[in-house]
């Protein structure tokens, strides 16, 4: 069952993200980026699509700096898959919706 996709803060992510009991993806994202525009809808198609096996949150970056640079974020739209409080997967720049998927497919089954 799909939760959609949660917003969250640097003082949320330990509870959202590192205390989850299924893989997180988390979607760095920034107001003024045209490129985050174009990934938002693959975001919540990932939520949706996957929402059985995969927490998916976003966290708008200059709020947040803690997360950013403990996560190394240096460009938005930024990607990160989260398992276990362990970091498997990165992207950043936008990425298509089937690199997406494959990536998640790849993590998941």
């Amino acid at each position: 069952m799909s939760k959609g996709v949660i917003t969250i803060t640097d003082a949320d992510f330990e509870t959202e993200v590192l205390k989850a009991d299924q893989p997180v993806l988390v979607y760095f994202w920034a107001s003024w980026c045209g490129p985050c525009q174009l990934m938002s809808p693959m975001i919540n198609l990932a939520a949706t699509q996957y929402g059985d096996r995969l927490k998916v949150v976003k966290m708008e970056i200059d709020p947040n700096p803690v997360t950013v640079k403990q996560y190394q974020v240096e460009g938005v739209p930024a990607l990160r898959l989260i398992k276990e409080q362990e970091l498997i997967e990165s992207a950043e720049g936008v990425i298509s919706k089937d690199k997406l998927l494959g990536l998640l497919d790849q993590h998941l089954n």
